[in-house]
């Protein structure tokens, strides 16, 4: 696999994480596309002086998931064979790339997802409780209604393969994207596999803001969009969708 058909996007809203984490992505000689959504700390103007980049700006800020569906748009365009997603506040690590890049090209399954949490009862680092038990809780009823057997619902440290993004309508801007691209995967028969990634909290005092910052009302903003997505009956038939199941790693 050439990397020059790997694309590795970084969705980012004001974090001065970013530049740090582009410098060690390109250390993989990898091409680059980082997406601002929105930012108000002249981090554009701050990342075009970055050498060897490509660059989505969103004119102000329209969600995380916007972010990653504009990624989608962009790797489809030009013609990558793969799409990585990393995100750009550094809870990350970007030496593990290393870890999809040795399952490049990968043919079995469609999705390869990080996971946090891959292994039970080893979870060394202080985790924000309440976004470990809302993961746990959202992963569990995505578990039961599409049989891939996730363990991180939430990760954004992504591999995709990008000819089976054009089965996804993603339409979800905000932090809920992900669950509605899972019932999307599923609803397309799409197969994924996870692998650990390091978990990695640099700031405990990271809050949602607005009303997401309650975690009820979270938990129900996530749960609609699981909803919305069972109730769209022109998937509920998709042959062998139901049976799909995650690759174990």
């Amino acid at each position: 696999m050439h990397r020059k058909n790997i694309l590795v996007a970084i969705p980012v809203f004001n974090e001065v994480a970013v530049f740090h984490i582009v410098q060690q992505v390109k250390n993989f000689a990898l091409d680059v596309l980082v997406i601002d959504d929105g930012s108000t700390m002249n981090l554009h103007k701050e990342l075009t002086k970055v050498e060897n980049i490509r660059m989505i700006v969103h004119p102000r800020n329209l969600g995380y998931g916007k972010a990653i569906i504009s990624a989608f748009r962009y790797a489809r365009k030009n013609n990558y064979d793969y799409l990585l997603t990393i995100d750009g506040d550094g809870q990350h690590e970007p030496e593990e790339i290393r870890l999809f890049l040795e399952k490049i090209p990968f043919f079995t399954y469609d999705i390869l997802s990080g996971s946090r949490y891959f292994f039970p009862g080893e979870l060394d680092e202080e985790v924000p409780r309440e976004r470990y038990i809302i993961n746990r809780k959202i992963t569990a009823i995505l578990n039961r209604i599409t049989g891939f057997c996730l363990t991180d619902s939430f990760c954004g440290f992504k591999a995709y393969r990008v000819e089976k993004l054009k089965l996804l309508h993603l339409t979800e801007h905000g932090y809920g994207m992900p669950l509605q691209l899972w019932m999307q995967a599923w609803k397309a028969g799409l197969l994924v596999r996870e692998i650990p990634v390091k978990l990695i909290y640099k700031d405990l005092t990271k809050r949602f803001h607005g009303i997401l910052e309650n975690p009820d009302t979270r938990l129900q903003y996530y749960k609609t969009i699981i909803r919305k997505e069972l109730s769209d009956t022109g998937y509920h038939n998709a042959p062998g969708s139901r049976m799909q199941r995650v690759v174990r790693y």
